[in-house]
């Protein structure tokens, strides 16, 4: 069956559309844009896929995505693992300071601690972007909204 190009209308093999008289000769198809890397996967995916290898997968989605709430969460894992490691250094150098005065020990507690901490919000944050919801981190997801918002 064929279809007018310019109504829709059933036309047959007519040469004329019957319902709007539109000429049904030689039409140039209509090319279709290029689509993006990832246009074949959902929003949810995506997101959640740009916190799986942090900083990485966040970059590689930043970059190759423009989707709005893709390029959100990409941004999201970039700052988030940014911040991850500015946690661990001055922790690092907190506790550096207290095993020179024999206080060491604190850090068998913390360290533990900390990465239990970010695992269940690097969960949590794969979570929320599976089920499409565009949750922010305080400080971090101001961040991530201006830059994703180009």
């Amino acid at each position: 069956m064929a279809f007018c190009g310019s109504c829709g209308a059933e036309v047959g093999g007519a040469a004329f559309c019957p319902k709007c008289g539109s000429s049904q000769g030689a039409s140039v198809p209509a090319v279709a844009p290029a689509a993006s890397p990832t246009a074949g996967m959902d929003e949810n995916v995506a997101g959640l896929l740009a916190y799986i290898l942090g900083w990485v997968t966040g970059l590689i989605f930043f970059l190759i995505d423009k989707r709005p709430f893709v390029r959100f969460h990409a941004a999201q894992s970039i700052i988030f693992n940014i911040a991850i490691f500015v946690v661990y250094f001055a922790v690092f150098i907190g506790f550096s300071l207290f095993r020179a005065i024999g206080l060491g020990f604190f850090a068998l507690f913390i360290y533990p601690v900390i990465g239990l901490l970010v695992f269940v919000a690097w969960l949590f944050l794969m979570y929320k972007a599976y089920q499409h919801e565009k949750f922010s981190l305080p400080i971090i997801g101001g961040i991530a909204e201006s830059m994703a918002g180009k």
